[in-house]
């Protein structure tokens, strides 16, 4: 699949790398910059049991306290920016590094001077925040202690007090003593702890990295977009490909039509080798020697008595009549009496009678005048000027015979000729276009199927096969042509010598001297290179090229008797 549409990935993954460099130009710029802070423990520190890191300090919670509210407010004040704490907060992340009481406050902006700026902010903006909660709980401390100590100094001077008045030796007297002992034991204990807190230094941490001016951003990054954009581009390419490959039906190689088509490759022709509708192809060049391997498969897979191979297309178009008529030329190169049989009537004008045309014989009559009835076998029947042993019966008139090819008629005729001895190839119509090629099939002892790249689809090829299968006739495998349409047409070569009758005095015949018989009609014929002599060749091969020009002689209206003798006439 990628072999065939590598151009779809490779355009595909053009496009990502494409889009992943425009998307990299069109995003905006990002810098970070990161703080280093020590967190140190203060008394009113707890970590909770179970705690990922160790330690009196909880750093999990310390992380998330940075991104809060209250720090992001104070960062915004000290940034002096007009965005809101919110906003300025959604640019900050915190990562604790593992076995450390480090915090790495980390701040993204659009340069490095915020990123720098803000990172330090936020740092600066934490360490006072924790600062002051400290300072707040120490103050809080202080105030309830002092308020005890009052209170605990009132109450000791009540008891002093009430110890002056009562008597000496009584039980009062040793009841308050006791009560003043306890009283002045708690009084020194909260003035002594009361000391320590007052002269308590707050340490919330530190920042023992501060944030450094960032060089390059990170973000975007030019190679992760470009390569993601290739991949994704590659990926789409890939789903592309398969999707062209799964609905595409048309067959483009030989490779196709062995593999998707299930059906054996005799041969495979391309632009160079594969013939055009002037002529047959010459044994000893590149495509000769194809059909003549062709011919040896064929000889070879046919069993023994079996004469009639039937040539069919999995497509319309003239692939057919490309194969039938150079395989009976191979055919018949080798001594053996070849009969090709013209079943096909073209489906353009323009490509009329190419039998005709590439054997050099006459359009009619045909096998259309044979099955209706208006000549005989024998009359059809034309051998071809340059191969002797290769005999044609072409289509015929522009009457198709369509609806003939199940008559009694056409079976005897190929029984006939069976009993001649020889091969038999029939060029059929398509199995696309019309049914004649099954019934045509079924009179056959082996078919040929011509496949047409680009042009023929695999469910016309598996139905070829089938229908071929239907009437029990051996399918020996497909000859595969490049499409057609893409090959170099002969240019159409007018006559190159045409006899006139020279100007004549004499009175006009006699209408009895006028008449002309059917039977003294003669059409215009293709004469080969080899059956004229070199004094009077009128067809020369031009030097730089390997096509041949056809002198059409034009000998219906001329009596040579009465034309004066030219030089090499007499030839």
């Amino acid at each position: 699949m990628f072999r065939r549409h590598w151009w779809i990935a490779l355009i595909a993954t053009g496009a990502g790398l494409g889009a992943g460099a425009a998307v990299t130009s069109a995003m905006p710029k990002v810098y970070q910059s990161s703080t280093a802070v020590l967190v140190q423990a203060i008394d009113q520190d707890t970590n909770a049991q179970g705690g990922r890191t160790k330690g009196l300090v909880n750093l999990d919670t310390e992380a998330q306290l940075v991104g809060s509210g209250a720090v992001a407010t104070k960062a915004a004040t000290l940034l002096r920016s007009p965005r809101s704490p919110i906003d300025l907060a959604r640019d900050v992340s915190v990562e604790v590094p593992a076995n450390t009481t480090v915090l790495m406050v980390t701040f993204k902006a659009e340069s490095p001077e915020q990123a720098q700026a803000g990172s330090h902010a936020f740092a600066e903006a934490y360490l006072r925040n924790r600062e002051e909660t400290a300072q707040n709980s120490l103050n809080q401390q202080i105030k309830t202690l002092s308020a005890k100590i009052r209170q605990l100094t009132t109450t000791l001077a009540g008891i002093n007090a009430r110890l002056s008045r009562a008597t000496r030796g009584s039980s009062d007297e040793s009841n308050l003593l006791s009560l003043r002992s306890n009283s002045q034991n708690q009084l020194n204990g909260m003035t002594g702890k009361l000391n320590e807190l007052t002269t308590t230094t707050i340490g919330a941490g530190s920042i023992i990295s501060d944030a450094r001016l960032p060089e390059t951003p990170v973000s975007p990054n030019p190679m992760i977009n470009i390569a993601t954009g290739g991949m994704l581009g590659l990926l789409l390419g890939l789903g592309l490909a398969f999707v062209r490959e799964r609905y595409d039906r048309r067959l483009r190689s030989a490779a196709d039509v062995r593999d998707r088509g299930r059906m054996h490759v005799l041969a495979a022709l391309d632009e160079r080798t594969t013939p055009h509708f002037d002529d047959v192809l010459q044994p000893y060049g590149a495509g000769g020697r194809i059909f003549n391997r062709l011919r040896n498969e064929v000889l070879a897979t046919m069993p023994q008595g079996n004469q009639i191979i039937v040539v069919t297309g999995a497509s319309r178009g003239s692939a057919s009549t490309l194969v039938a008529a150079n395989l009976a030329a191979a055919l018949a190169r080798t001594g053996s009496d070849v009969v090709l049989i013209g079943a096909h009537l073209p489906d353009s004008v323009v490509d009329a009678a190419p039998l005709a045309r590439m054997l050099g014989v006459s359009a009619v009559p045909g096998l259309s005048d044979l099955l209706a009835g208006r000549v005989g076998l024998a009359a059809v029947l034309q051998r071809t000027p340059r191969i002797p042993s290769l005999r044609v019966i072409t289509t015929g008139g522009t009457a198709t015979a369509a609806g003939l090819m199940q008559s009694q008629r056409l079976k005897d005729t190929l029984e006939s000729l069976r009993r001649q001895g020889g091969y038999i190839v029939i060029e059929a119509p398509s199995t696309a276009s019309s049914a004649d090629a099954q019934s045509l099939a079924s009179l056959a002892d082996a078919a040929i199927l011509a496949v047409e790249l680009r042009r023929a689809h695999r469910p016309a090829l598996l139905d070829a096969a089938e229908q071929l299968q239907r009437v029990g006739t051996p399918l020996l495998g497909a000859v595969v042509l490049p499409r057609l349409s893409n090959l170099r047409v002969a240019e159409p070569v007018g006559p190159a010598v045409t006899l006139t009758p020279p100007p004549s005095p004499s009175p006009s015949p006699r209408p009895d001297e006028t008449a002309v018989l059917d039977r003294d009609l003669v059409q215009p014929r293709r004469f080969p290179t080899n059956t004229v002599s070199t004094a009077s060749q009128v067809r020369q091969r031009m030097s730089d090229s390997a096509e041949e020009i056809t002198a059409v002689i034009d000998m219906s209206g001329t009596d040579l008797s009465d034309a004066p003798a030219q030089d090499g006439d007499q030839k």
